[in-house]
């Protein structure tokens, strides 16, 4: 929306009583404060401030222990500036609302490098610099669940009064099924200007996708990837279920992906990685390159959390190991077939529990490097990328935060200080769960060794 018409539905929507004002933290949560609607032309002109450590908190919301943002320099305020989205309605809750989206400044003005938005905005910068703008699409898997169970269950259908209990991949049934919540989805997004394209009954029981439309602009695609994952939250409470973009909620079922489809426009609008073959350019091959490059150190941005890592399993629709290949979807980088004008790279590995900002980042820094310093990509993986003799992607949380923690690659792409931050929460994060005894180890332990 523009300045203008953020007034105007200030003007129009008094029946409002309050908004949110939000900015993301690293792990892809947006937190901030609930405003009256008359403080909305406040936060719309950058009055609005918050701790900057707020970006810096655990996935429970706590202060990370010994973070420079905290005690350590007194726990200072950010300038939260708006990111020009606008006002976003919110229509699910028990009363129309709106959410605001900010993102952080310091005092003295200058964008603050750890807020992950800022972060992404610095890449697509660089691009700018080459002459190029990065064309972004994504498809998010999420799992509809029934909120009344524990254990985890697939959801009543609506339709049958039956409970899921298949993996009805492309199902048209599932899809008529559940007709009410996705039109619930696809309305709340037209609200908030998100391109939802086709939806899609995935493999799992319950489980759906949803692609995000192409855009030239990748600030706005994680920004849309970031709204979309909180509204079908919302939508899917409204409707009587609970949605989990948790990367792998079932073992015994696909897990959830984030998979994002990026090209590269030149000043003349021309698609770089097309050269008219279905090989596509020397320019993609180093984007490659790159990704594959970097894959190592940055699968912590791609795979954040103790459950993310259970979805890398061979033979998971998921990858396993550092490879590319054309039409491939058991490699971490496929190009896609079709027209040699729609030329682009798809990127498989993040799950849908990552931040987008930084899923973005992460790509568009991995190809960016690899564009820069030509590097030459490996042979292309042919057929089945599980069993092929490839370097494997971390297969454990600690492995991914060292790797990240320490990576030469890494501060090509964040600021140092991100990079510090960022492994310090997920080691802190760590430290819990390492702290907790699962069911399943006293199963297994208590009365037996």
């Amino acid at each position: 929306m523009s300045k203008k018409t953020d007034i105007q539905w200030l003007g129009e929507n008094q029946h409002v009583q309050s908004v949110l004002a939000a900015v993301c933290d690293l792990n892809g949560v947006l937190r901030g404060k609930r405003i009256p609607l008359e403080d909305a032309t406040k936060a719309l002109a950058g009055g609005i401030r918050m701790p900057l450590s707020i970006v810096d908190v655990d996935i429970w919301g706590e202060d990370c222990v010994g973070s420079e943002l905290v005690f350590l320099s007194g726990d200072g305020d950010g300038i939260c500036e708006p990111t020009g989205r606008g006002i976003l309605p919110v229509n699910w809750g028990q009363q129309p609302t709106a959410l605001v989206p900010l993102w952080l400044s310091a005092d003295d003005g200058t964008p603050f490098q750890s807020d992950p938005r800022r972060a992404l905005a610095s890449i697509v910068q660089r691009y700018a610099a080459l002459g190029l703008t990065p064309v972004v699409a994504s498809e998010l898997e999420f799992y509809l669940v029934d909120p009344q169970k524990n254990p985890l269950q697939p959801p009543v259908s609506p339709v049958t009064g039956k409970r899921l209990d298949s993996d009805g991949v492309l199902s048209l049934d599932e899809l008529e099924q559940f007709e009410g919540f996705l039109n619930d989805v696809y309305g709340a997004c037209e609200l908030q200007g998100i391109p939802a394209e086709a939806a899609i009954a995935e493999n799992g029981a319950g489980q759906f996708e949803i692609n995000l439309k192409h855009v030239a602009d990748p600030l706005r695609a994680a920004d849309d990837a970031v709204f979309f994952k909180r509204l079908v939250r919302g939508v899917a409470r409204k409707n009587g279920f609970a949605a989990t973009f948790m990367a792998k909620p079932y073992i015994q079922r696909s897990g959830n992906g984030f998979h994002v489809h990026f090209s590269l426009l030149d000043k003349a609008g021309n698609n770089v990685f097309d050269d008219g073959s279905a090989m596509g350019s020397e320019i993609l091959r180093h984007a490659v390159g790159g990704l594959l490059a970097s894959m190592d150190e940055l699968t912590l941005t791609f795979a954040p959390h103790e459950n993310s890592y259970k979805r890398f399993l061979p033979g998971a629709h998921a990858p396993a190991s550092l490879g590319w290949g054309y039409e491939n979807r058991t490699t971490a980088i496929r190009i896609p077939g079709g027209a040699n004008t729609a030329r682009r790279i798809e990127h498989r590995v993040a799950g849908a529990d990552a931040n987008p900002y930084l899923v973005l980042a992460s790509i568009l820094g991995g190809a960016l490097m690899g564009i820069e310093q030509k590097l030459a990509a490996p042979d292309p993986v042919i057929g089945d990328a599980y069993g092929a003799n490839l370097a494997p992607l971390p297969c454990d949380w600690q492995s991914a935060i060292t790797a990240f923690e320490k990576g030469g690659n890494v501060t090509k792409i964040y600021s140092r200080q991100l990079q510090t931050l960022f492994a310090n929460t997920k080691k802190q994060e760590l430290k819990k769960f390492n702290q907790h005894v699962s069911d399943l180890e006293y199963r297994t332990y208590l009365e037996v060794v």
